[in-house]
């Protein structure tokens, strides 16, 4: 169909097209239990999935005390190595996840991923769970490198999302994620923005200042007509 709205579209990757804050929260328990911390509920990783893994990390030890710098550095070291080896045991794309990915594709619509988790850990995972072969590009939480500020650019920082739309040949653009990160990135690069209510949502999802809100990716296809 030549009538669709965007050439291309980008997706976050946790809790936009794939569930998984299991296997994250398990990450970080490792790393707490080596910590000699307390461990907490796998689900309140939910809330902050947004914001990457150190975020996570960080929030987690903050609410039992606090870490010196370096020895933070340790332990987020050894949450990664964890990780890398544990990030598609529980996790799964959402439902509709692949057909609408299918049905774009079918459109002539390219699609990518613009997530803030590192990119080897995203092509990972996507390629354990057989779903990296339909995405243009995979942007991840490193991939454009770091700032003057010696911080990654990373959502809400625009720049990966300029990166998604040019490695998907430029043109119309509109991106879908479940988060502030995502709709701030999003808006910062003048892009429409959909928002996954089903997702992490770090504020309630008709408060994340989407253009559109989804509870479902079935759903998507007609949203993004809309916009």
């Amino acid at each position: 169909m030549t009538d669709f709205p965007f050439k291309a579209v980008g997706f976050d990757l946790d809790g936009t097209l794939l569930d998984t804050h299991r296997d994250l929260g398990e990450a970080v328990n490792h790393a707490l239990t080596l910590g000699g911390f307390d461990t907490v509920a796998v689900n309140s990783s939910k809330d902050l999935i947004g914001g990457g893994a150190k975020l996570m990390l960080a929030r987690a030890v903050e609410l039992q005390g606090d870490l010196p710098e370096d020895e933070f550095r340790v332990l987020y070291k050894k949450m990664l190595a964890y990780y890398s080896e544990h990030n598609a045991v529980h996790s799964h794309p959402y439902p509709h996840a692949r057909d609408v990915i299918a049905e774009l594709k079918e459109r002539g619509v390219r699609v990518a991923v613009v997530t803030n988790k590192f990119e080897e850990f995203a092509r990972s995972i996507l390629t354990q769970l057989d779903f990296i072969e339909p995405f243009e590009a995979i942007i991840g939480g490193n991939t454009m490198g770091k700032g003057p500020d010696g911080q990654f650019l990373a959502k809400p920082h625009p720049e990966p999302l300029f990166e998604a739309r040019e490695r998907c040949g430029g043109g119309a653009f509109a991106f879908v994620g479940d988060s502030t990160y995502d709709v701030k990135a999003a808006k910062a690069a003048r892009m429409p923005v959909v928002g996954a209510a089903y997702g992490y949502c770090d504020r309630p999802p008709h408060e994340l200042g989407a253009d559109a809100v989804i509870d479902s990716l079935d759903q998507l296809i007609q949203a993004l007509e809309t916009l």
